[in-house]
């Protein structure tokens, strides 16, 4: 039922998918098997909008059908989430890119493992991360990028967020398609997430998580 759960997210058919998420968790299913049908048909959709057979119109249903199905699948995980509560998160696509779905993906699979997650959305400006770093305490920040402009958004988010003072005491991971050791080496982040779950296991790994 997985793939046919994922083959209705690619091919847009929202009723569907969010009949076949419901049967999964009302016959017993695993809430975290749906999470990764979802992960599964939004990473092929951001391929498809990569390689321009989706568009614009195609990611934003989408992200619209991923917030119905995360809407069914939240209250079947939140006594988990909630009993292994690990700690914040600041995420958000840097100045310059308005591309948000990996980083929706990110959000999504961190909400869902226990993370409380503070969002900034896409176009980030360095001095909106430095600004939520210090009303909240985060520990760790995700900056997300999908177009190769990005590099010198992460690299300026992370000197703003050494100039004022905060570098030691945030981890600072980079992800986005294009997003490599270079990458995250150029930018001075601490690691590069390969994917959405690699990048929650940095997370609870600096958190004291289990990875």
């Amino acid at each position: 039922m997985k793939d046919r759960l994922v083959e209705a997210f690619v091919n847009m058919e929202e009723e569907e998918a969010l009949r076949l998420a419901n049967e999964m968790l009302d016959g017993g299913g695993d809430p975290m098997e749906v999470v990764g049908a979802c992960k599964d048909a939004l990473e092929t959709v951001g391929k498809q909008f990569e390689c321009g057979e989706a568009f614009l119109p195609e990611l934003m249903m989408a992200g619209e059908m991923m917030e119905a199905i995360s809407a069914v699948v939240k209250p079947r995980l939140q006594g988990r989430a909630e009993a292994a509560r690990i700690g914040k998160i600041i995420i958000g696509t840097v100045a310059g890119d308005v591309h948000d779905i990996g980083k929706n993906i990110a959000v999504f699979l961190l909400d869902s493992q226990g993370f409380e997650v503070i969002d900034l959305g896409v176009d980030v400006p360095p001095a909106r991360f430095v600004e939520t770093i210090r009303e909240s305490g985060a520990k760790v920040v995700a900056l997300s990028g999908l177009l190769t402009l990005a590099f010198d958004s992460m690299k300026a988010t992370v000197d703003a967020i050494a100039g004022a003072g905060l570098r030691d005491q945030v981890k600072i991971m980079i992800g986005g398609a294009p997003v490599n050791e270079q990458v995250r080496s150029y930018a001075g982040a601490d690691a590069w997430g390969r994917d959405a779950v690699h990048g929650v296991n940095l997370a609870k790994q600096w958190l004291g998580g289990v990875a």
